[in-house]
């Protein structure tokens, strides 16, 4: 039974997207799992979700990720940035050289101005451009930088603490905003928003706040080759799963995240594709590590580990998971050699709790922050109420406190001792593994506690410090690797998380719609995609 707030959600998606019927071979609507459009100045909210649909659509960061493959990992690629390198005589100092010939979209000529102009926004807050909200989002993204300069109008200079080669890597995130149009703007954020300019493939045609948002193709974009095929694409925040299900069978658009898992036969009866690929993505809870939390100790962290039956959750899933035992899956080079083995061993679990001094005279109560959808929290509670029924087999009661994403998103970044994040002893916030620093180092390192970073829990253990000061100094790839392997063994082993599956992030499709590459990435190119 749907909603009412979704029932609107659902009847506010009429008026934009035509029934398939009377379909426009040149406009997609998509269902998105947010309850809200993202922000749409260059930083964008509501996690990874949001860079893929506000961040990557009319915006370019100075390092991007190719997406045009369906069989090989997304790699690093040049975006604004057409080369980087370190500076021989110093190498904290790196050198970027700029795109040239490329436009924002009120015309006005990306160079090393705006390069500035988008770092001050985040680093500086004596500059005019400065931005508290865009900071939250674009800080973890910069965080390694003390110092930046113009070298040219088409060549900056940025500087880290110390040796740190992974920092080209977090740039894919930092995303560049017009200068220009600020000014235009009269040096408004909030005013930004309502008229965005970026350099990207899409540009802003039409926005209503937890609506839709219109874009309209950049036919003057730099690369042509990812000139959209599509003249319209329209986003629909539409957060309640079985809504996103009906209205791709109603023809009210033409994809939608995440469909209901019980709905795929009926999908695929309709005509539907169902899109899937195994992604660097990992959905956890991240626990609370403070002096005097119950999860401070190893041995129910280890009984958290042992009490979830994860095939029966993909099972529960309709198979659209995998069951994770680390950060990445076991034939990834990053996954190392763990000697903890996560399994589903209730047994072992009561026995663990029970030597950390719980039983059925003294069951561990627990509150966990989850969310009602959003960027790769797949299904949450469906999820959460599976895990709830598996906990409380070892003496483990759980207490959910449902929020926003956002919301839940905006509580993450205040850490375990804030007042928001006190209460909890774990936060479901998934996350996507796709570079060194997303996947291990903002969890482990002791400088990444918020609001720096996303050490929740208030990790702080020399060894996970030292592993993530060697990676940063390793500049060759297989060498990285050893490194990392090193840290995701000593993650699983310390039991730091506890880790239930994978995402294979699933879409539905309708048949009208060609030319999408599913990439094993959390992002995806939408410039191929036609509808007709």
């Amino acid at each position: 039974m749907l909603t009412r707030r979704a029932a609107l959600l659902a009847s506010a998606a009429v008026p934009f997207v035509r029934p398939a019927a009377a379909q426009q071979p040149s406009r997609c609507g998509i269902a998105m799992t947010l309850s809200d459009i993202p922000v749409t100045d260059g930083a964008p909210d509501q996690g990874t979700e949001g860079i893929r649909f506000m961040g990557y659509t009319m915006y370019d960061p100075l390092v991007m990720w190719d997406l045009s493959s369906a069989t090989e990992p997304a790699r690093l690629v040049p975006g604004l940035a057409t080369k980087w390198y370190q500076e021989p005589a110093d190498p904290t100092k790196w050198i970027f050289e700029l795109r040239q010939g490329v436009k924002f979209h009120d015309g006005s000529t990306f160079n090393a101005d705006a390069v500035i102009f988008s770092l001050d926004r985040v680093l500086d807050d004596k500059s005019p451009s400065f931005d508290r909200l865009g900071r939250s989002v674009l800080i973890a993204a910069l965080w390694p930088l003390v110092g930046y300069r113009k070298i040219d109008d088409y060549k900056v200079e940025l500087q880290t603490k110390g040796v740190d080669t992974v920092m080209p890597s977090l740039l894919n995130r930092f995303t560049i905003a017009s200068p220009a149009n600020f000014e235009k703007v009269g040096k408004d954020w909030q005013a930004y928003r309502k008229s965005p300019s970026g350099t990207g493939p899409w540009k802003m045609k039409a926005w209503a706040p937890r609506e839709r948002a219109e874009l309209e193709r950049n036919t003057e974009y730099w690369n042509k080759d990812r000139i959209p095929k599509t003249e319209r694409m329209v986003l629909l925040p539409l957060p309640d799963v079985s809504t996103r299900t009906a209205a791709l069978l109603s023809g009210r658009v033409d994809w939608i995240e995440s469909p209901a898992p019980d709905s795929l036969d009926k999908l695929r009866a309709g005509g539907c594709k169902i899109e899937t690929n195994a992604i660097p993505h990992m959905w956890p809870y991240t626990l609370s590590m403070l002096p005097g939390a119950p999860t401070a100790d190893i041995r129910v962290r280890k009984a958290l580990n042992l009490a979830v039956d994860r095939d029966a959750m993909v099972k529960l899933l309709n198979g659209l998971a995998v069951p994770a035992v680390g950060c990445v899956p076991p034939d990834h080079p990053w996954f190392g050699t763990p000697s903890f083995k996560i399994k589903y061993d209730p047994a072992e679990a009561k026995k663990l709790m029970a030597e950390a001094g719980y039983g059925p005279g003294k069951r561990l109560k627990m509150k966990v922050a989850i969310s009602t959808s959003g960027s790769g929290q797949m299904y949450p509670l469906i999820m959460n109420e599976f895990i709830q029924q598996q906990f409380a087999e070892i003496g483990v009661d759980l207490e959910f406190q449902v929020m926003d994403w956002n919301a839940l998103l905006n509580m993450m970044r205040q850490g375990a001792k804030s007042a928001e994040g006190a209460p909890y002893g774990a936060i479901n916030v998934s996350w996507n593994t796709m570079d060194p620093h997303n996947a291990f180092m903002r969890f482990i390192d002791s400088q990444q506690i918020p609001p720096k970073g996303s050490n929740w829990g208030y990790i702080n253990d020399p060894e996970f410090d030292k592993l993530a000061g060697e990676a940063r100094s390793t500049s060759d790839p297989k060498e990285l690797d050893k490194v990392l392997a090193r840290i995701n063994t000593r993650m699983v082993d310390e039991a730091v998380f506890v880790w239930f599956v994978h995402d294979v992030w699933p879409n539905a499709i309708s048949s009208k719609v060609k030319g999408y590459v599913h990439p094993k990435s959390w992002y995806v190119d939408f410039s191929p995609v036609t509808v007709g």
